[in-house]
């Protein structure tokens, strides 16, 4: 009986898995929330309400219930986790830092919050996306320029920012006018890994710095370096959010009015709901999620893909590359796609052209080389996930009976020969028949 169960208990788990995240439904709609405290749900409902609204099936759970995990019998249990608990020292259950690297490692999606007095776990998760913090637990973002007014004067550690990353396919088309109010601690990111990317950033006149003891000495974290929240797209396309400030999600801060110091505008609202809300969506993969399907090659004039090519065969190369909406798969458009025809080295490499329904195609020249090549495309664009397409075709020369008879760059040598022939003739018989 206990074998029965198990073996429904797998077909059950793996028919959720299958309904859920796959390459053609690329969006998770199963998210595991680990908080420190369930008042954090109705504090921050406004988030995971607009996270409902969208389709998804949120899970909450505390931080250390010791019947957690993220994965049995080798399946995933979950498409996405959310980690509100900056405070929780150890995870409950099977969850552990290893555990949640895995989870990312799998291709799936992760949103973390670190605060203030942040515990060493959810540090250290965050530090191995790809982020680093300052030594000392209780050091704030600063800013005496850029801060808050209104019901929040006086407080420089509340910060208004709209310094945000320009790319509309992470935040969105829609500009977001209302700076963000961040309450928490900043953090940097290695400029040479172009892998994590600072998508809302501190002014020139901010500091990072332990607000309740004076300073010693000048801050080692200072100005636009200082990062509010990051995200981390990996190369596998798992997608991370790194956020300094567990206030930043909460409703009185996306209900909040704001006036930013040194300005005389005053929004009803801040930016806070539209900017967790766009962010939401693409790291969900709601926006930026590309496929390439319908890879084609063949020669010029034909249909069908041969087995291998011969040196200076004209070719045509396709594929079709479309992005996902949250909704449906739609048309690409780009003019940045390129395929590379290589081996050991890029031979061709051509700039496709877009009919602006999805289909990208160009056509060349098979090089005079021959070998084993490939048709390659490595696309990388800020925002989206990267394609990756190799397809390997043979090149032969030509063979013996394949050459020209007879080339017309030749015709003065063979001219040459055929005189030389009848001048030796001539004078054989001039020297034979002659007295």
């Amino acid at each position: 009986m206990a074998k029965i169960i198990t073996i429904l208990t797998i077909l059950l788990l793996n028919l959720t898995h299958s309904l859920s995240f796959s390459p053609e439904n690329p969006t998770n709609r199963r998210i595991l929330v680990l908080l420190d405290d369930f008042a954090i749900k109705s504090s921050h409902s406004l988030f995971f309400d607009s996270l409902r609204s969208r389709g998804y099936q949120l899970e909450f759970k505390l931080a250390d219930d010791s019947q957690l995990a993220l994965q049995r019998y080798g399946q995933f249990l979950y498409d996405g986790l959310i980690i509100f608990a900056p405070y929780i020292d150890r995870f409950g259950g099977s969850i552990n830092q290893a555990s949640v690297l895995e989870f990312v490692d799998s291709g799936r999606d992760l949103i973390v919050a670190v605060d203030v007095n942040s515990s060493d776990l959810i540090r250290e998760i965050a530090t191995e996306c790809g982020v680093e913090f300052e030594d000392d637990p209780a050091a704030m973002a600063i800013d005496h320029t850029s801060y808050a007014l209104s019901e929040f004067e006086g407080d420089h550690t509340l910060i208004a920012s709209d310094d945000f990353i320009g790319s509309d396919v992470i935040l969105g088309t829609k500009k977001i006018e209302a700076p963000v109010l961040f309450q928490g601690i900043g953090h940097s990111v290695n400029p040479s890994n172009s892998l994590v990317l600072q998508v809302l950033s501190a002014s020139p006149s901010a500091y990072s710095a332990n607000p309740m003891s004076k300073l010693s000495s000048a801050p080692t974290l200072t100005g636009p370096r200082i990062s509010l929240v990051s995200v981390v797209q990996a190369r596998n396309n798992a997608r991370v959010l790194i956020s300094g400030s567990l206030k930043l999600f909460s409703d009185r801060f996306l209900r909040s009015g704001v006036q930013k110091a040194g300005s005389s505008t005053r929004y009803d609202k801040s930016g806070n709901e539209q900017f967790v809300t766009e962010l939401s969506k693409w790291i969900f993969h709601e926006r930026g999620h590309l496929k390439a399907v319908n890879v084609r090659h063949h020669k010029a004039g034909q249909t069908d893909e041969p087995a291998l090519y011969r040196i200076t065969d004209d070719l045509e190369y396709s594929v079709e590359i479309y992005e996902w909406s949250g909704v449906s798969w739609e048309p690409y458009v780009a003019n940045d796609v390129q395929v590379q025809f290589y081996m050991m080295s890029p031979y061709v490499l051509k700039t496709l052209s877009t009919d602006e329904k999805g289909l990208y195609y160009t056509s060349f020249k098979v090089p005079d080389a021959y070998g084993v090549f490939q048709f390659k495309i490595e696309y990388q664009r800020l925002g989206y996930t990267s394609l990756s397409l190799a397809k390997q075709i043979p090149v032969r020369h030509f063979r013996h009976n394949e050459f020209e008879r007879f080339l017309t760059a030749a015709y003065p040598y063979y001219g040459s020969c055929f005189s030389m022939m009848v001048g030796f003739f001539a004078f054989a018989l001039v020297h034979l028949y002659s007295k």
